[in-house]
């Protein structure tokens, strides 16, 4: 595991598990978030985070939380190991809301320079229809990579804070 995706929706966890993972591998880890929102929320052009994106994968050793579909794909290319937060969509939406109190007004460590945590409907509507609009897309994508004789990479699809605990007590032992 040297370069290594972690996708999966909002408050599933991604940006803790890519933290710990790069504490426990000493591997650099790279947030989407704070890479794609400049300060107060203004998003990048597609062509300057796609930019700042292939620099990070072009690296040695990476470990990159988000989902990002605009750059998923190349992402997936990139990776050797790729590991999908799979968590239920309740679960995510009061990880989010738990978040969002302890984090109101301030910025997360994981997110853009001055853009403070925030909710909004729209947010909670993406998290409530990941499931059926994102995650299909992502499963069909690992299918690829299972169906493949080629393209060896590590997938790992987890489903609970149990599974996580799981990958992360094996990544301490290796």
């Amino acid at each position: 595991m040297k370069k290594i995706a972690i996708v999966g929706p909002s408050g599933a966890g991604k940006s803790t598990l890519a933290r710990e993972l790069g504490d426990i591998l000493q591997i650099p880890v790279y947030h989407l978030d704070s890479i794609y929102w400049k300060p107060g929320w203004i998003p990048s052009s597609r062509d300057e985070f796609a930019q700042i994106h292939h620099k990070i994968i072009t690296k040695e050793q990476w470990i990159i939380d988000g989902t990002y579909i605009q750059t998923i794909e190349i992402r997936f290319m990139h990776a050797d190991t790729i590991i999908f937060l799979d968590l239920p969509r309740v679960t995510c939406l009061y990880r989010v809301l738990k978040r969002w109190g302890r984090y109101w007004q301030k910025n997360r460590p994981d997110m853009g320079k001055d853009c403070p945590e925030k909710l909004d409907f729209p947010f909670l509507k993406w998290i409530w229809n990941y499931p059926k609009k994102i995650r299909p897309k992502i499963l069909a994508k690992l299918q690829e990579y299972a169906n493949s004789d080629t393209d060896q990479k590590q997938v790992f699809i987890l489903r609970s804070a149990n599974e996580i605990s799981h990958l992360l007590k094996n990544a301490r032992q290796t």
